[in-house]
């Protein structure tokens, strides 16, 4: 380890938007700071929903060049996003088209096609994970028969498409790799059985490298894009969760996370994936993490349902004030109405709290009649959701959680954190708010030398350096169990 500090830009992109953070990282020290931000956007075209990739690679050299601008010089930069959607390249390392997001419909509607190759049970016995209709597996099924499938010749998930721009080098980095539906868990490489059966070329999928592993330096356009010098992108845990469970500031391994922004991410961290029938029925997913560890954890539909709303009332000219809403949704009472936030109706977009009203009404519920009431019925419902899949987590795995920690945006809900702690009986630790940007830089730090040892000593310095808030549980656990009851069954 050197004595030195360094300055590292760390990309993270999300649903709605990208950043560009740099983080200072060396002995002690751990500060992050926001650079640059841009939104991110999908587009509908020709009935198909897309992500803009290129205005965010432009969104990402305008960081980059900002952090260079305010730092002085970049030592290091790493990219993590969200998981499953791929970029296609032809045979001379240009892009098909932008990548298809994963609510488009789309993707459902290969499911069928795969499943009668490979029956559900024995899926999830090689890759370990939760049936989710968007699944890269089902996308390239989707795709079959397209002209742009037919000239594919290599597949990038979106960082690693994002690296492929900056550096030349096309790889896979193994914890977003590990979300396709086409990795073998227990061998952690590509699963050529699977791929051969479901007639998917071995070539499309390219080499895997670690976190932590250098990618490649800046090409030539790159730094003339973003004034850098010859700068290594370093494969950091490029699947968003990946990075924030690097920046859960857990002091044990007796700790449950929830990974909380567009989705919410629950579960635990294991050596080893559990593969067992019981954890396929119970919908959990084993996805790889940093230093060989796996994200046993559920997917859980998230803020979603309650940034839809927010844009629903607003294109509908009604208030749409986050803070006054939640002061108000404190004020209405628990469990007024509950719904199982997973519904399938809850993924794609439209009117979120039109929804809510009819699985309301559905299930015997007075719907909710008030912007406050919608808002406490996501919350409430979300808080459900979590204690089940914690419990869950923990019954599958024999992991014993003592404390639950929820980082990411929803760490600053205050009221979603103590209906958290309340539902599971169990202490919240809210924050840090940025900790896949925080997982993002300690990867690099570490692969270049600024910080050593290993998740542990990583998290401790988090501890040392990151603001958190403690939730304590209160009020009723049998009003929990009954709203449990009411909701799962």
């Amino acid at each position: 380890m050197t004595d030195r500090e360094l300055t590292l830009a760390a990309v993270d992109l999300g649903a709605s938007s990208g950043r560009v953070m740099t983080a200072r990282v060396g002995p002690g020290r751990l500060d992050l700071a926001e650079v640059h931000r841009f939104p991110n956007r999908p587009v509908r075209t020709g009935g198909t929903l897309s992500w803009d990739v290129l205005a965010l690679y432009a969104g990402v050299l305008d960081g980059l060049r900002a952090a260079g601008r305010e730092a002085g010089s970049i030592d290091g930069i790493g990219i993590d996003s969200w998981a499953v959607d791929v970029g296609l390249l032809d045979a001379d390392g240009a892009l098909l088209g932008n990548p298809v997001h994963y609510r488009d419909a789309r993707h459902a509607t290969a499911v069928p096609a795969v499943h009668a190759v490979v029956p559900p049970g024995e899926l999830y016995r090689v890759n370990g994970l939760q049936h989710l209709p968007f699944n890269t597996v089902f996308q390239f099924a989707a795709m079959r028969g397209t002209a742009r499938f037919a000239a594919a010749r290599q597949a990038l998930l979106v960082p690693d498409l994002l690296a492929y721009w900056l550096t030349g080098a096309r790889v896979a980095e193994v914890t977003n790799a590990s979300t396709t539906g086409l990795l073998d868990a227990t061998t952690r490489q590509w699963a050529g059985g699977l791929l051969d059966r479901l007639d998917l070329p071995r070539d499309l999928f390219p080499a895997l490298v670690q976190p932590g592993e250098e990618i490649g330096r800046l090409t030539a356009e790159a730094r003339a894009e973003t004034g850098l010098a010859d700068v290594p992108v370093i494969a950091v845990g490029s699947h968003d969760t990946a990075s924030a469970v690097v920046g859960v500031p857990a002091a044990s391994e007796q700790f449950a996370y929830v990974s909380c922004g567009t989705w919410s991410l629950v579960g635990v961290e294991l050596a080893e994936p559990v593969l067992t029938e019981a954890g396929r029925q119970a919908g959990f997913t084993n996805e790889l993490g940093v230093d060989g560890t796996v994200r046993c954890l559920r997917n859980v539909m998230g803020l979603w349902l309650l940034q839809e709303s927010l844009r629903t009332w607003s294109a509908a000219g009604l208030p749409a004030d986050l803070a006054e809403l939640l002061a108000a949704a404190a004020r209405v009472s628990a469990f007024t109405a509950v719904v199982d936030p997973d519904d399938a109706r809850f993924l794609p977009p439209g009117d979120m709290p039109a929804r809510i009203a009819a699985l309301c009404t559905e299930t015997g519920q007075t719907p909710p009649q008030s912007q406050a009431e919608t808002v406490r019925c996501i919350l409430d419902s979300l808080a459900l959701a979590y204690r089940r899949s914690i419990r869950r987590a923990a019954e599958l795995s024999g992991r014993e959680v003592e404390v639950v920690h929820l980082v990411g945006g929803g760490a600053r809900n205050e009221l979603l954190c103590q209906l958290t702690a309340d539902a599971c009986g169990l202490p919240v630790i809210a924050g840090p708010v940025e900790a896949a940007a925080l997982g993002n830089a300690l990867v690099q730090a570490r692969a270049l030398g600024a910080v050593d040892g290993g998740l542990a000593e990583l998290r401790a310095l988090l501890r040392a350096t990151q603001q958190t808030r403690t939730y304590l549980p209160s009020g009723s656990a049998q009003a929990w169990a009954t709203a449990d009851a009411r909701v799962f069954g």
